[in-house]
This record gives structure tokens, sequence and C-alpha cells, in this order.
């Protein structure tokens, strides 16, 4: 049986020079980003692998390819530097009696459609930091206490968060400009049953809600392009490669040229919401932050209503029936 590495026998130097490397692509480009020969980086592998029993580059001559296993490290790798990083920020910033950042994390839709327009609206003199996730590790990171407050898709419920409130907008067509639908303000969800669609690629969260309602309609999509990105989805509907029924925040809060946003005839709400670690008493910045949340969301997403924190649990109970 290989030999398992203690926590304290990891070198951190180490493993610096291993994602270094998978980052850089070379062992010489990797030697320059560190400040070190490429002797001493390769030394730095080899240790490491003699560490942890298995090989994580396999050598042709002076070229270098990562092993799968090195691929599947290399994720906990990053993530444990990336740790590192902060906590050395961290200890910088007590030193200088500098603010701590604010973190806060959000799914890809409110990344890019509703927090940076939040944002504009305040003056922050702490520092920023902003966490794009899956909406599971969003919720995640509050709960952890890695981020003082995150946005995302419903559920949010874990007795370690407060919830502060909850938005509703509808779901909208998404259509190339030049799609004869997009002559019409608002889009009869039959005449989508012929199209070729793109669509999220998780059929667990908002795509199983569309096909619920698709199926009601007796209506079985064609799918032409599973992603995980609404941005991604937005790009490829402007290239003409088919029509999306998607979320709104991504739709409104990132528009494109050569897009047309329609309604739909059919309503498919789009909920969301803003939490807080539990464990703790929200501090200003953070207060302002979700008072701008709401006033861009009121802004930017037609047919909006906020929902009280505590509405939570029927709403979840009427999107499951």
């Amino acid at each position: 049986m290989a030999h398992t590495p203690l926590l304290d026998d990891l070198d951190l130097r180490q493993l610096e020079a291993f994602a270094t490397v998978i980052s850089a692509g070379s062992i010489t480009a990797a030697a320059k980003l560190l400040h070190r020969s490429q002797p001493a980086v390769t030394r730095l592998i080899q240790e490491f692998e003699s560490k942890i029993g298995y090989p994580l580059f396999q050598r042709n001559g002076p070229r270098i390819t990562p092993t799968e296993q090195a691929y599947q490290l290399h994720e906990s790798v990053e993530h444990a530097l990336i740790s590192l990083r902060q906590v050395q920020v961290r200890v910088r910033e007590i030193a200088d009696d500098e603010e701590k950042p604010l973190v806060v994390a959000a799914t890809p839709a409110m990344s890019v459609g509703l927090l940076p327009q939040a944002l504009a609206r305040l003056t922050l003199t702490a520092p920023l930091q902003l966490l794009s996730q899956s909406a599971e590790q969003t919720l995640q990171a509050v709960i952890a206490g890695h981020a003082d407050l995150a946005i995302s898709s419903l559920p949010l419920e874990h007795q370690n968060v407060n919830r502060h409130w909850i938005g509703q907008s509808r779901c909208v067509v998404v259509l190339n400009d030049n799609d004869p639908l997009a002559q019409a303000p608002v889009v009869a969800l039959q005449a989508l049953a012929s199209r070729r669609l793109i669509t999220l690629y998780n059929p667990y969260r908002l795509r199983n809600r569309f096909e619920q309602v698709l199926k009601k309609a007796g209506i079985k999509p064609r799918y032409v392009i599973e992603t995980n990105s609404s941005a991604t989805i937005l790009s490829c509907v402007r290239a003409g490669l088919g029509a999306a029924i998607t979320e709104p925040v991504t739709a409104y809060g990132l528009p494109l040229d050569g897009l047309a946003i329609r309604e739909l005839d059919t309503d498919i709400p789009y909920h969301f919401g803003v939490v807080t670690p539990q464990s703790r008493t929200p501090r200003t910045p953070v207060l302002q932050l979700i008072d701008a949340l709401e006033a861009s969301a009121r802004e930017r997403l037609p047919a909006f209503a906020l929902f009280h924190s505590d509405d939570h649990h029927r709403i979840m109970t009427t999107l499951n029936n």
C-alpha cells in the first residue's frame, strides 16, 4: 500500500511548484514565474512525487505531460494555496490595521447580471473579493463562513444562514435578432416546439422547471447545446445556434447586441435571494450591498417582486408541486 503523507509532511514549496507547472505548462515557464532555477523546480516536483507515491508528470525528453492523477490533485492543491494566500493577506492587513475584505459569493448569473450594478451604487472603502461559483458552492461559502454575503437562486435553506430577502422575476425567451419570433413582444410557448434549444445542463434546478412547463404543454424539447453558464447561452443564441428559455438576471443584466429578449406567454417564475452567515452580525458594507442588490433588481428586472425571507418554504413547496 502506498504511503499517504500526513498534512505536516507536505512542503508548501512543493505544492506551489506542482500547481505552477500545471498552470504554466512547463518547468521552464514555472521556474520563471517562481523565480527559481529549472533544476530547483524539477527537484521539488520529484520530491513531491516521491512523498505521495505516484508520478504527476510523464517525461518525454524536455517535455512533460500531467498525469490523470495530477489533474485530480490539482484542484485541491490550488484551493489550498488560495486559502494560504488569503491568510497571508489577512496577516498583513491586521499588521497594518487595514479593514477586513468584503467577500461576496454569487452564482455566475448574479456575478454578471446583478452584482456589478449593485456595487456601482456604493462607495466601498474595504477591499472586495468576488467568488463566482455554482449555486450549491455559493451557499456553502456562507455556511462555512468563507463569505460575508451570498446571492443565489433558491433553495437557500440552512440553519447556519440568515436570509434577508427573496426576489422573483419571470424567465424569458432569448432569440437572435434575425429570428422571426423576435418581431413579437410575447412568444408563445408552442412556437418553440420545433426549435433548436440551448439549455443549462444541470437537470435538477431551473432546467427542471422549464421541462415541466414544456411537458405540460405537450412539447418535447430539442436540445442542441447544454452548458453550465447563462452567459454562454446568450453567446450561442447570438451566434444563431438556437433559441433559449433562460433566467432573466443574465438576459437583462448582460445585454448583447444581436439578441432579442422576449416575454413568454407562460409564466415561469425565477426566485433568488440574499443570505449572510448566522454566526456573525453583518457589517455596514454588507447591509449596504444587500439594499443595493434589491434596488438593482427592481430597476433591471421586469415584474420584479420582493418576498419576506420567511416565504422561502412556501415558495419551494409551490415550485416542487
